[in-house]
């Protein structure tokens, strides 16, 4: 049975479900291989994707439902209410106050650029968590790429302080004239205009580059 087989069967037995409790109902690891093989289900309209209450860790988050589901559909076996709980109401706000829910975590970020990266023939060496270290380091013959990683934040300051924060990783990372260097950060309004205000000479003279990862998995860089 394939990924996509398995998501649908777990979709039409449970319900709807968001891209994390989908890859504990399936058992697919890791998390972004199911966030890749429902974007792809959501293009062929098998799926549905959208903001919503996943019924199964009752947090907001980009859910799946079979086309023909309606909104908030509650899987089988939970009893679907007008609105959540107080629980729930508090799950919601604890979720919306210390993570972007438009934007992928550190881990989701590195796992993306994992793929991606193995995709074109580079072979990677991912700092997961909190290990010490380069975030992503990568290699393809000669080639050598180094990647600092920061995630979305809670707030607008926050993210003044990862943009800048990460610049100063990267730059003491820099002992290899040979080597590219990039950041790569949440594909978010904000780290988009930050970025935009840093000077082209900055960026000429350091050469460094930024990959934006958006929620969907794609990767935009700016060199």
């Amino acid at each position: 049975m394939t990924n996509k087989e398995k998501i649908g069967k777990a979709l039409s037995r449970f319900g709807t479900m968001c891209d994390d409790c989908l890859s504990s109902a399936t058992m697919i690891t890791p998390r972004q291989t199911v966030n890749i093989a429902c974007r792809d289900m959501q293009r062929r309209g098998v799926v549905t994707r959208s903001r919503d209450l996943c019924p199964k860790c009752s947090r907001t988050k980009i859910v799946n439902r079979v086309n023909g589901e309606s909104g908030n559909t509650m899987s089988r076996g939970h009893q679907a209410s007008v609105s959540p709980d107080k629980s729930v109401q508090r799950n919601i706000q604890i979720s919306e106050k210390n993570h972007d829910l438009e934007a992928l975590s550190e881990d989701e970020i590195k796992q993306v650029l994992d793929r991606w990266l193995s995709s074109k023939g580079w072979e990677t060496n991912v700092a997961w968590g909190h290990a010490r270290g380069i975030d992503i380091e990568a290699m393809r013959g000669s080639q050598r790429w180094i990647i600092e990683v920061k995630g979305p934040g809670s707030r607008q300051p926050m993210r003044v302080n990862y943009f800048i924060g990460i610049l100063g990783e990267t730059l003491q990372r820099m002992d290899d004239p040979k080597a590219k260097y990039s950041i790569a950060l949440p594909d978010l309004v904000q780290y988009r205009g930050l970025w935009g205000r840093l000077p082209v000479l900055a960026k000429k003279r350091t050469k460094i580059s930024i990959l934006f990862v958006a929620v969907d998995g794609g990767i935009d860089e700016d060199a």
